[in-house]
């Protein structure tokens, strides 16, 4: 005789899918596990299943390189039983040891996009399975300026769930420079910070303006920063420190809520990570 599950088991079973915000559910066996089919779990996923989806964003630091390997650990671990996406900031800036440090870290169940790219390897995004890259594009913002700026670009990735056909966002990533707003204030800085508030705006609003639900990582190197678009709707994870998260959502058919937020230490420099505890879901 078949053996048949309840909805909640099958949604337990969809890879990181939620019975509802936060919900812990139970362990379910091995026969349980054995008949929960692909195509129920889709089906039960594009009923209005919520998915869990931790973002973090992460400037390592240059000050304590010792203490670089715990921080990227302790990122990874930055939601505990779940695989985090991550917008990194300041990697390879000054020597190369971080790479290697993501890669072992964070494994086979991750996509490291950008991480190896030949000019916008300072700004990778970790892309956890069983989310899928579809889509990626760097932009280019300015070139480097002697000591004080590396080039600066932005980064982004558009990605589906592999189990979840359709459930789909954009996640842009990025490092604006420092002292035009901070540090030194120095008016000289801020056409170079400028185009990049300007650049920044309209790689989102690209997206948006396709129905695309966009969520963005990036030190701002700006404690007064607002948004990154100004429309009404841009959400906020934090509005205090230079380290952001925000989100724009899209034509509806995307659905994003924030249940919560945590920070966690890097003792690298001045920077801890920010993380933002989000749910999503097909409308």
């Amino acid at each position: 005789m078949t053996q048949r599950i309840s909805r909640r088991q099958a949604l337990l079973l969809g890879g990181g899918l939620l019975a509802g915000a936060g919900a812990a559910g139970t362990v379910v066996g091995a026969g349980s596990a054995s008949a929960a089919t692909a195509a129920q779990r889709s089906a039960e996923a594009q009923a209005g299943a919520w998915v869990r989806l931790p973002v973090i964003t992460a400037n390592i630091g240059r000050k304590n390189l010792g203490a670089r390997q715990g921080a990227i650990q302790a990122v990874r671990a930055g939601d505990p039983g779940n695989r985090p996406f991550v917008g990194w900031q300041e990697i390879s800036e000054g020597d190369t040891g971080e790479p290697a440090m993501i890669s072992q870290a964070f494994g086979e169940a991750y996509d490291n996009a950008f991480l190896a790219d030949a000019s916008s390897y300072r700004v990778p995004i970790s892309v956890p399975t069983p989310w899928h890259v579809i889509n990626s594009q760097k932009t280019f913002v300015h070139g480097g300026i002697a000591n004080v700026s590396p080039p600066r670009w932005i980064n982004e990735v558009v990605v589906e769930h592999g189990q979840v056909p359709g459930l789909k966002f954009v996640l842009i990533n990025t490092h604006y420079l420092h002292g035009a707003y901070n540090g030194d204030n120095d008016p000289s800085l801020r056409d170079e910070w400028d185009l990049h508030k300007k650049t920044h705006r309209e790689r989102v609003m690209a997206h948006h303006d396709k129905g695309h639900l966009v969520i963005w990582t990036a030190d701002t190197n700006n404690p007064t920063y607002d948004q990154a678009t100004g429309q009404p709707n841009e959400g906020k994870v934090v509005s205090t420190g230079i380290d952001r998260i925000d989100w724009l959502p899209g034509d509806g058919s995307v659905q994003l809520d924030l249940l919560g937020t945590s920070v966690v230490p890097m003792n690298v420099d001045d920077h801890n990570a920010r993380v933002a505890i989000f749910r999503i879901r097909l409308a």
